[in-house]
């Protein structure tokens, strides 16, 4: 019997592992999965207060089907296992009932998505001009790094050096270079990403020691691909190849751990003149609150 509860804290490892079976499924829903369901959870701008509306819905003790928001209301993934599509109308009309904003609800589809597509058209989304791409990078060889003189490359604990990474983020995603501004918006971590591998998470830093640049990836041995989240690079170091280096050096270590491919959730140029491949396309579909 198909039971329903929101989402609490100790549902955690299950949506994990719903994301990943999901994924493995058909990978119509490749630009959501547990390595970005991870990195939201803990995200310093994710509205803690807002993740017990997410829905899921089990049979037994199976998780079957979600409907999870994306660091705030207004954004949603929906989804449901194969077997269970059936309850995709009512997983799709619970996520537009309780995780909307005074918007109303936007969801991407990948294009080849048809049915679930469909289902949205038939409860009153519609298509906007709003896309996602995602690239990808076969990890069938070894990628060789080059670093400019003076910088150093390393793997970084980001669990226990939250501050200094941040602050490299801070400047990285163009936030500006003010550290007492920071240092007054900074906030503590108050949980941990239980996949974190240090190991995956690359540093570089200049000769004065400082972070300049970031490229992180996460894998799950019962997947075959690595995700790409977060790289930056601070404004005064960019076009140095730095960004390159990160992401060749993280792609090469979850290569090592067994990943046959690298996927980021982005089309930006940078990632296709380093390799990546487009891949797949997602459009956006909105519902407004009448």
């Amino acid at each position: 019997m198909i039971r329903f509860v929101n989402f609490q804290h100790c549902y955690y490892q299950q949506v994990c592992d719903f994301l990943i079976e999901i994924n493995k499924e058909n990978n119509y829903h490749n630009n959501w999965n547990w390595a970005r369901f991870e990195w939201m959870y803990e995200h310093p701008l994710t509205q803690k207060e807002l993740l017990h509306y997410m829905g899921l819905w089990f049979d037994d003790n199976h998780l079957v089907g979600a409907a999870l928001i994306d660091m705030f209301f207004g954004e949603a993934f929906v989804g449901v296992l194969n077997k269970y599509q059936s309850l995709y109308p009512e997983v799709l009309k619970y996520a537009f009932d309780n995780l909307k904003d005074d918007q109303g609800l936007g969801i991407s589809f990948r294009d080849e998505n048809i049915d679930e597509i469909n289902e949205a058209i038939k409860q009153g989304f519609s298509k906007v001009e709003v896309e996602e791409i995602d690239c990808e990078i076969n990890l069938d060889k070894e990628f060789a790094i080059s670093l400019p003189e003076g910088f150093s490359v390393e793997t970084f604990d980001a669990e226990k050096n939250a501050k200094e990474i941040e602050w490299l983020f801070y400047q990285g995603f163009d936030h500006g270079n003010d550290k007492e501004e920071f240092l007054k918006q900074h906030k503590e971590p108050t949980g941990s990403r239980p996949h974190f591998n240090p190991y995956l998470c690359i540093v570089i830093r200049n000769k004065q020691g400082e972070l300049v640049a970031s490229a992180s990836t996460w894998y799950d041995p019962r997947t075959d691909y690595a995700y790409v989240e977060p790289v930056c690079v601070i404004p005064e170091c960019r076009k140095m190849g730095l960004g390159k280096a990160a992401v060749y050096t993280a792609i090469n270590h979850a290569r090592e751990l067994g990943a046959k491919r690298a996927i980021v959730n982005s089309g930006q140029e940078f990632y296709q003149r380093i390799g990546f491949r487009k891949k797949n396309h997602y459009s956006f579909y909105w519902k407004k609150e009448l």
